[in-house]
């Protein structure tokens, strides 16, 4: 026995022999680690990045357009009654929606495979051809959606249906849009060529080509046409046929009647005077920038009683479901800029949506300096280049290093209630861009450990720009939000670029963007304890401190302590 064991001895003291055996070995265990994945039924990879987009780059990138407003990205919405009425004509408030991510797959059937099929099973949508799409005029102008990940024929069509809609068309693989009537030319076939992201044996349109269903619902009398949401009582606009270029008197006038003509005629507002319903988009002669008391608009429909219609002199204003168009362009700078704006903030202060709110109003794509393929699979298309490509007009960062600051030649820095950032980051962290962290992480020892960590961040961050930053315009959260279009307007001039008022007006109609959190899941206890607050009260007052110091306005009122 010892004999043979000598010999196996010898053999592999032989260094070439050693070394080609032992890659003989290693090729055997990968084969079978590779067989036995392909039998134990993985589905395949999680999901393909999309090619880089055409030069042009013009697609927009929606509900961030009426995305608020409307919904939220492919999520199903089961809806309480509409809305309709000022509040105080309520005696109680139901527009609580719930939102999930499960899609009913009973209600309609999937998409066509391939080239076949196009007729959908029970008559519930119906394909009817390919047609020519305009990033300037669109062929269907309702909401939209994008997901370069997950789109599939199903989805659009639940998605546009849920929302009343006549029409869905899919187009570029990954985006879809919604309409009452289709208003683009019809193609040959071959232009719609490109396979859906979520279902490759199934094609949705192509490069400014749509792939368009008429959506059959069981029953006519139930479509909906979104949730209107109610702006305000304003005061009757000086030139009215240049504020609101369509009226129309309705006999019986109700809420419901107004909404869905401007509605049917592509309009995103509906505006009620008596018995006179007007149509339009909010502009510089009718801005909603200065609302009246709602009281003066309390004159009851001929309709609907418990509803109001306003009057000769005071309108009553609700904004539809229709996307304005005006600022859904997007595009790449025309020439590379060597100038580096960056997008600064700590964690969980807003600078997505930021980044939303300036596409929307200058027409560029923002670009980061990372890469988050969530967001790039939901429309920001700057995503994937690399930070220095100057290629977009203005770039995330989250750091706060002086190497890193001094690298940009000058910056916008978003500054939030830490108190707000840190649960908004800490969701995100353990529950997605748009998803919650669980009664697990918040109970457990995760929230302390981040609080304990992340709170002087938020502090150093600030701190930081304002010491080594070149040249630093600061925008905070709660103002933004509280007086969106001066802010915003603010945040177009110092990129250095001209302001179209238009494209504000549309970017604050459609300001929520894809990635607002509802605000139905809230905690029902305070996760702050005594001794958080006192550290993070110091932090407060020492970034409140120094930007009074560089004469710039202190933290905000609603911040603590006060």
């Amino acid at each position: 026995m010892a004999r043979p064991l000598l010999k196996i001895q010898r053999y592999f003291r032989r260094k070439p022999v050693r070394f080609f055996s032992f890659i003989l070995l290693y090729l055997t265990a990968g084969s079978l680690v590779f067989l036995h994945s392909g039998f134990s039924g993985d589905g395949g990879p999680a999901g393909a990045i999309r090619p880089p987009m055409p030069p042009d780059g013009g697609y927009p990138a929606s509900e961030g357009r009426s995305l608020g407003i409307i919904g939220r990205v492919f999520k199903d919405t089961r809806r309480a009654a509409r809305r309709f009425g000022p509040p105080w004509m309520k005696a109680s408030s139901s527009d609580a929606s719930t939102w999930t991510g499960r899609e009913d797959r009973s209600s309609r059937t999937r998409g066509p495979r391939g080239r076949s099929g196009k007729e959908m099973e029970g008559g519930r949508a119906k394909y009817i051809g390919c047609y020519v799409d305009n990033t300037q005029k669109r062929a269907l102008r309702g909401v939209s959606f994008f997901d370069y990940k997950k789109m599939t024929v199903f989805r659009c069509q639940d998605n546009c249906a849920e929302r009343g809609y006549a029409y869905a068309g899919l187009e570029f693989g990954a985006e879809c849009y919604c309409g009452h009537k289709i208003q683009g030319e019809n193609v040959s076939e071959s232009h719609c060529n490109m396979e859906c992201k979520g279902e490759k044996s199934t094609l949705c349109g192509g490069v400014n080509r749509l792939s368009i269903y008429r959506l059959e619902l069981s029953q006519e009398s139930a479509r909906r046409y979104g949730s209107a949401i109610f702006k305000g009582c304003f005061r009757r606009p000086e030139n009215i046929s240049l504020a609101l270029p369509v009226g129309t008197d309705i006999q019986n006038m109700s809420v419901d009647k107004c909404v869905d003509m401007c509605t049917e005629k592509e309009f995103s507002l509906a505006v009620l005077a008596g018995e006179t319903c007007h149509c339009g988009f909010p502009t510089t002669v009718f801005s909603l920038h200065e609302p009246e008391e709602e009281e003066l608009c309390l004159h009851h429909c001929a309709g609907e009683d418990f509803e109001s219609c306003g009057n000769d002199e005071y309108f009553v204003v609700y904004q539809t479901q229709v996307q304005d168009n005006r600022c859904m362009d997007r595009r790449f700078l025309h020439t590379r800029s060597k100038h580096l704006m960056a997008l600064a903030s700590f964690p969980g202060a807003g600078n997505t949506w930021a980044r939303h709110l300036i596409e929307l109003a200058t027409g560029f794509y923002t670009g980061s300096y990372y890469f988050d393929g969530s967001l790039y699979n939901k429309g920001f298309k700057g995503e994937r280049d690399h930070w220095r490509s100057g290629r977009t007009i203005c770039v995330k960062t989250h750091e706060s290093g002086q190497r890193e600051i001094e690298a940009f030649d000058s910056s916008i820095l978003m500054i939030r209630n830490p108190y707000k950032a840190l649960m908004a980051e800490f969701n995100r962290k353990y529950g997605g861009h748009i998803g919650f962290a669980s009664q697990a992480h918040w109970k457990g020892k995760e929230w302390p450990e981040f609080v304990k960590n992340y709170a002087p961040w938020w502090a150093s961050h600030t701190l930081d720009w304002l010491k080594f930053g070149r040249k630093v315009h600061v925008v905070h959260f709660e103002d933004l939000k509280r007086d969106l279009f001066p802010c915003l307007k603010g945040m177009v001039l110092f990129l250095g670029l001209e302001v179209s008022e238009d494209r504000l007006l549309c970017a604050v109609s459609q300001k929520d963007g894809n990635f607002k959190r509802s605000g139905l899941r809230k905690l029902e206890y305070d996760p702050y304890t005594a001794e958080m607050r006192t550290t993070i009260d110091d932090l407060i007052r020492t970034v409140d401190a120094t930007l009074r110091q560089r004469n710039l306005s202190g933290v905000p009122e609603d911040y603590r302590p006060r």
